[in-house]
C-alpha cells in the first residue's frame, strides 16, 4: 500500500500521530501552508516528513465554499490510498472523491468531524451524498458515529480514531510527578479546592462562568481558587470581572506557558478542570496530567473530546450557558468525597486506552491494510 495524506493544514499538535504515521506507512504528505480566517496556527514543518509533496493553497470560493489547490494532481501519482480531510465544503475534495471512483485500485478515506448533531435540512443533505463519496471515515468520537449510523451509514465503514497529543512525551513527565505545594504556595493554606483552565482565553470558551460560579459558591461558603493557564483575547475582560466580583486573591492569571513540565505540575495538583464551553483538546491536556474535567452536556454543541469524560470518574456536565447549574455540578462533584488518587488513576486509564497516537496508528492499520497482505507485517 502507498498513501498520500491530504489535509489542509498540519497542526503541530499532531505531530505525533502524523510523526508515527509517517514511520510506519509507505507515504506521502501535502497540507495547506495557511488555513482559511487567516488563523495563526503553528503547524508542522515539511522536513519532519519524509516525503512531503508540497504546499497546497486553500483559495475561499464563496461563504463557506472552498479550493484545496493542486490536489488533483495528486491522483495522477502511483498512490492507491488516500486519506484526506473530510470537509464537505472543500470543493475540490468533491471532485478528487469523483475522479478516484473512476481510476482503478484508488481508495480515498476522510478524516473529519462527521455529524455533529445540530445539521439543518439541507446540511444534512450535503454531508448524506458527501460522505458516500469515500471508501470510509475515521471520526474523532462515536457520538459522531452514531449519529451517521442514526443517518443510514453503514457501521462497518466508520471508524472511531479518536484524537492525540504528545502523549509519549507527557507520559515521562506524568510519571515523575508527586503532589507539590503549587497552590498552596500561591493562594496560601486555607483548604480551598482549585479550579484549572488551560487554553486560550476565547470567547467561545465561557470562562466569566467560572467566575460567576465561584462567586455564587462564596455566597454558599464554599471557597475556591482558580488558576487559568493561558493567554487570549479575554484576559482584560476576565481580570476586570475578578476584580468586579472581589475574587483577585483567588484566581491567579498565569498566562501563556509552552513548558510542559510547569504544565504537568498544575494540572496534576488541581482538583478540577472546567471548561464552561466546548471542551476540545483541553480535556485530554487536562486528564493526562490526572486532572478531571467538567464541561456542558450539550453534545452537539460541544468538541469530540467530551467524550473522554466518564460522569462520576473522570469529571462530569452541567446544563450549556446555566451558571447555577455549573456552580451546583462544581460542589456536588466536591461533595461526593472521591479519593484525589483513585480519579487521577480512572483519568489515566481513560487516556491510556483510547486518547494516544498508537491507538489512533492501530485504527490506520486494522482498516487500511485489511487484505492487503501487510496487515501481518
Amino acid at each position: 500500500m502507498k498513501l498520500c495524506n491530504i489535509f489542509n493544514n498540519a497542526p503541530h499538535y499532531r505531530r505525533a500521530i502524523y510523526t508515527l504515521m509517517d514511520r510506519e506507512f509507505d507515504c506521502a504528505w501535502a497540507f495547506g501552508k495557511k488555513p482559511l480566517g487567516g488563523k495563526d496556527i503553528e503547524s508542522m514543518r515539511p522536513d519532519e516528513f519524509r516525503n512531503f509533496l508540497g504546499y497546497l493553497k486553500n483559495i475561499r470560493i464563496c461563504g463557506n465554499w472552498y479550493w484545496l489547490s493542486d490536489i488533483l494532481r495528486l491522483l495522477r501519482r502511483d498512490y492507491d490510498t488516500y486519506i484526506v480531510m473530510g470537509e464537505p465544503f472543500c470543493i475540490s475534495v468533491w471532485l478528487f472523491c469523483a475522479l478516484a471512483k473512476l481510476m482503478p485500485g484508488k481508495r480515498v478515506f476522510f478524516w473529519s468531524h462527521g455529524w455533529y448533531g445540530r445539521e439543518s435540512f439541507l446540511k444534512k443533505l450535503l454531508k448524506k451524498i458527501f460522505f458516500r463519496l469515500a471508501d470510509g471515515t475515521f471520526l474523532y468520537g462515536n457520538f459522531a458515529r452514531e449519529l451517521m449510523i442514526e443517518n443510514g451509514f453503514a457501521p462497518d465503514r466508520l471508524w472511531t480514531i479518536h484524537n492525540s497529543l504528545a502523549y509519549d512525551a507527557q507520559r515521562a513527565l506524568r510519571e515523575r510527578l508527586t503532589p507539590s505545594g503549587v497552590f498552596r504556595e500561591h493562594f496560601g493554606d486555607d483548604g480551598a479546592r482549585t479550579l484549572a483552565f488551560v487554553g486560550r482565553l476565547t470567547a467561545v470558551k465561557r470562562l466569566d462562568m467560572i467566575l460567576d460560579a465561584m462567586a455564587r459558591l462564596r455566597e454558599r461558603d464554599t471557597a475556591l481558587n482558580l488558576v487559568l493557564i493561558g493567554d487570549g483575547a479575554k484576559r482584560a475582560e476576565l481580570e476586570a470581572k475578578t476584580r468586579e466580583l472581589g475574587l483577585e486573591k483567588r484566581v491567579w492569571f498565569y498566562g501563556a506557558c509552552y513548558d510542559e513540565a510547569q504544565i504537568s505540575e498544575l494540572l496534576f495538583n488541581a482538583d478540577l478542570c472546567v471548561a464552561p464551553g466546548n471542551i476540545g483538546l483541553t480535556a485530554m491536556h487536562a486528564m493526562m496530567f490526572g486532572c478531571p474535567c467538567l464541561t456542558h452536556s450539550d453534545f452537539p454543541n460541544q468538541m469530540p473530546e467530551f467524550e473522554a469524560i466518564i460522569p462520576g470518574k473522570t469529571g462530569a456536565f452541567f446544563e450549556r450557558g446555566n451558571v447555577d447549574s455549573l456552580a451546583g455540578a462544581i460542589a456536588d462533584w466536591f461533595a461526593a468525597g472521591r479519593s484525589r488518587d483513585d480519579v487521577r488513576r480512572a483519568c489515566y486509564a481513560e487516556i491510556d486506552s483510547s486518547w494516544t497516537p498508537q491507538f489512533q496508528l492501530d485504527v490506520l492499520k486494522r482498516v487500511l491494510l485489511a487484505g492487503t497482505g501487510e496487515a501481518e507485517k
